[in-house]
């Protein structure tokens, strides 16, 4: 009914040339048309369904153009180390964008704002005695090299606020021509609440709001700043209302629409940006482009908390963990994981035993992975396996992926069907010390193997390229020396378990072993046992011997499979 079309478009292009009667006229207009309820957009539909926090519920996502998605999200204010509160939203939303690209062919252009100027820049600034810029951009490229290191994908385009004050003035005053914003005297720039009727209130915070603090001038104690002027010392720009700087919301609502025009498919953040931020973008936008859908879906990420702890891992609260310290004890593929195992719209909390559970989980895929190699070089014996079987759970398994992946992005339930894939190869890689002469099934492994990797790669997690960036970090050979150690000791473990040619006293049917060679054995369990926490695991199947470098930072792998193993050679 109220949508952005060309004609919205070429009216915009002459609105600086209409009287401003005629503007009023159409803001009434377009005010007096209630905005609260969604309209489902014409467009593609792409299959998904997503929640969108605009209706409140579910809903299809419908593209404006075919096989591409338009997405908008707030960046980072960078007077600060960003934490890992800021990370979680972020990989959350480029596991979503990753999942449109990889699984339902939806090319993502992505465009984010840095803010870099703002109270809290100005503030560490002074602390610092240095400029707001300097803060600014020493953040920034911290805030870029921290995605980079968590594998999110960057955006098509990041863009500054103060590289875009002049379009940001533009933007303002084109909202005051159309009747939805005031000056006052002393050189602020106001929303006007009223002006837009009962369109506010998208996203329901705005019932019980008491505004934001400012100019006792405002007409409503909701109104919300677009321009603020300059106090002395802090930076500032020139303006038809006299030196200042935006206002918060203002710089969002600006560059999403530089980049993307009057309509936006997508529009994401974190639940606590809902309101007041995104619901003044909305107000300020549609009184922009006088339209009255501006973004067809937002998307809101849940909190990240510390564990027992009800409030959101923040820098005001100083209850947060740095990237980069995170990073020292946990790897980036484990983070991924960790926040796959949880519905991006809902809250997580972050401790030890949460990120042992996500490292868990990536080290029983590492080892099936592994083991079915073992298996299809021919150095894991394995009792006949069922192959059809296995091609039925692959079959099922690629099918409930693609379902859940496309009921609102469901990567729990995604990574809960993977991991059955890898239990059900696990129960068919039982290892035995003499083959039967079965015929051997690895094609099946090798399409398991394939399919796995697809889908961790969709995810952004990449187990043999870490386990790589292990051995590289280890000088490159480790490889070759665990290999040729893995194989002298498996020929000393193999003489020492010859047994003697007749049955040994108090065993009168079985040959036991030779004595004088027991230390062997147990030389050999001290070796394997000694290795696994320095990251090589040695697994011994039979007579023969496997082995695996564990990935990135000791965990319990290696203790667990140390104790379920502690007997089997004797």
């Amino acid at each position: 009914m109220w949508r952005c079309s060309v004609r919205s478009v070429v009216w915009q292009a002459k609105v600086f040339s209409t009287v401003q009667s005629v503007n009023t006229v159409k803001s009434r207009s377009w005010s007096s048309v209630s905005g609260k309820t969604w309209t489902r957009p014409s467009g593609f539909d792409t299959g998904l369904k997503t929640f969108n926090s605009l209706s409140k519920q579910k809903e299809s996502l419908i593209l404006t153009r075919e096989g591409v998605a338009t997405w908008y999200s707030c960046g980072p204010t960078v007077y600060d180390h960003a934490h890992l509160g800021h990370a979680c939203s972020y990989v959350r939303f480029d596991i979503l964008q990753r999942i449109l690209s990889k699984v339902f062919g939806i090319t993502v252009i992505h465009a984010m704002v840095i803010t870099d100027i703002d109270d809290k820049i100005i503030k560490r600034s002074w602390e610092e005695n240095v400029s707001p810029t300097i803060i600014s951009r020493k953040y920034e490229d911290e805030f870029k090299r921290d995605m980079l290191s968590l594998k999110v994908i960057p955006p098509a385009v990041y863009l500054r606020v103060t590289e875009n004050v002049h379009h940001i003035v533009a933007f303002i005053e084109r909202i005051i021509q159309n009747g939805h914003a005031y000056a006052t005297k002393e050189g602020d720039v106001y929303f006007d609440i009223q002006s837009i009727g009962n369109r506010y209130g998208k996203f329901g915070g705005a019932v019980d709001s008491q505004g934001e603090p400012g100019s006792t001038n405002k007409r409503d104690l909701r109104d919300f700043a677009l321009w603020k002027p300059s106090k002395p010392q802090e930076p500032y720009w020139d303006s038809p209302w006299g030196r200042g700087r935006p206002g918060w919301h203002i710089e969002c609502s600006t560059i999403a629409s530089s980049v993307f025009g009057s309509q936006l498919d997508i529009h994401s953040g974190g639940i606590d940006l809902a309101f007041p931020h995104h619901e003044n973008e909305v107000a300020q936008s549609e009184a922009y482009h006088q339209c009255g859908q501006w973004a067809n879906y937002f998307l809101h990420s849940g909190h990240l908390h510390l564990k027992g702890s009800a409030e959101k891992m923040s820098k005001s609260l100083k209850n947060y963990v740095t990237i980069k310290d995170f990073l020292q004890s946990y790897s980036a593929n484990e983070f991924r994981m960790f926040c796959l195992l949880t519905k991006y719209r809902s809250a997580i909390d972050y401790s030890d035993s949460s990120m042992l559970e996500a490292r868990n989980s990536l080290g029983t895929i590492s080892t099936f992975i592994h083991d079915a190699q073992s298996y299809m070089k021919g150095q894991l014996q394995c009792s006949s396996v069922q192959e059809a079987f296995l091609w039925e759970r692959l079959a099922e398994t690629k099918s409930s992926v693609v379902k859940a992946l496309a009921e609102d992005f469901d990567t729990p339930r995604a990574i809960s069907a993977l991991m059955n894939l890898v239990y059900h190869g696990n129960c068919q890689l039982q290892p035995v010390s003499k083959a039967d002469g079965a015929a051997r099934s690895p094609a099946v492994f090798a399409a398991m193997l394939s399919y796995i990797r697809d889908v961790l790669d969709v995810f952004g997690i990449d187990l043999l390229q870490s386990q790589e960036s292990d051995v590289l970090s280890h000088g490159g050979n480790l490889d070759g020396v665990v290999e040729q150690l893995t194989r002298f000791r498996s020929e000393v473990r193999a003489f020492a378990l010859t047994r003697q040619a007749g049955p040994t006293t108090g065993s009168p049917n079985k040959p036991g072993l030779y004595p004088e060679r027991i230390p062997l054995l147990k030389a050999c369990d001290s070796l394997r046992n000694e290795l696994a926490p320095l990251g090589v695991l040695i697994k011994d199947r039979g007579t023969t011997s496997t082995w695996e470098i564990t990935q990135g930072k000791q965990d319990q792998r290696g203790q667990r499979v140390q104790e379920k193993e502690q007997d089997t050679s004797s």
